[in-house]
């Protein structure tokens, strides 16, 4: 090796060193590599380049942020001094799912430490955040929603607080325009002008129910699941509680129900 092509790699080590840093914008998968350099919260960092990471597949409970008259939701400080310790000052690998950036220009990815643990699944794990995914961002949710029915079973964290309780469907309409876990036995299901809807009730304008759209629908199909194969079954759905024609939870995957034991 020549003097010259040894210079050459290091400046190209150099260069593709600070690449794995460098703002995404374009192509935020180049990103492969970051060192975290601040916590925002329980679900989101700040990597040394100044890029925010909001780690997909959870929800943790919120701070105010500067956002006047917003609340604190409870156990929103021990989620971020949570994620402080598994994150703050060590190099991560990022492992995009779907779509890598948010409208907000965050990268959207999942988080390993050098060790191999898992960010996302450490933080569902200890009770300190919800499964919280998208249709287009759904490869690990499975995985997600198995650690996350072991914390709730063991009552850790925000699933010991009254807050965060699984909501009966009867509960629904005092919730509205919040992000809940319902549960409850669909009385009928039925397509509508290609929509899917799971009542809950016998007055379907104002009982709970699931509305899955026709593009959703092709989810479900291809995961085997047939709308009227939830009829009689006893379901959790999560998701943002809407006004329409009473409480509804729109599906865009099926992720989102999870069929339960009786």
């Amino acid at each position: 090796m020549t003097r010259y092509t040894a210079i050459l790699i290091l400046i190209l080590a150099a260069v593709t060193g600070a690449a794995l840093e460098a703002r995404p914008r374009g192509n935020p998968e180049i990103v492969v590599a970051a060192t975290v350099a601040q916590v925002v919260d329980g679900d989101t960092v700040v990597i040394k380049n100044g890029d925010q990471i909001r780690l997909t597949g959870i929800q943790a409970p919120k701070l105010p942020l500067g956002r006047r008259n917003f609340p604190t939701w409870p156990l929103a400080g021990k989620s971020k001094d949570a994620l402080t310790a598994l994150t703050l000052g060590k190099r991560l690998a990022l492992r995009y799912d779907g779509r890598r950036i948010d409208r907000h220009g965050r990268l959207l990815a999942h988080l390993f430490d050098g060790d191999g643990t898992w960010i996302q699944g450490e933080m569902i794990s200890r009770g300190l955040a919800r499964v919280y995914s998208f249709r287009a961002k759904r490869a690990r949710t499975n995985d997600l929603l198995v650690r996350e029915r072991a914390a709730r079973a063991a009552r850790r964290g925000i699933w010991a607080h009254p807050f965060y309780r699984v909501l009966d469907v009867t509960d629904a309409p005092r919730f509205i325009d919040t992000f809940q876990l319902v549960e409850g036995r669909v009385l009928a299901a039925a397509v509508v002008r290609r929509r899917g809807y799971l009542n809950f009730g016998s007055d379907w304008k104002h009982d709970f129910t699931i509305s899955i759209a026709p593009r959703a629908r092709s989810l479900f199909r291809r995961a085997g699941l047939a709308i009227a194969s939830y009829q009689g079954k006893r379901v959790r759905v999560r998701g943002w509680l809407k006004s329409f024609n009473g409480p509804m939870i729109e599906a865009t995957h099926p992720e989102q129900i999870e069929v339960l034991g009786e």
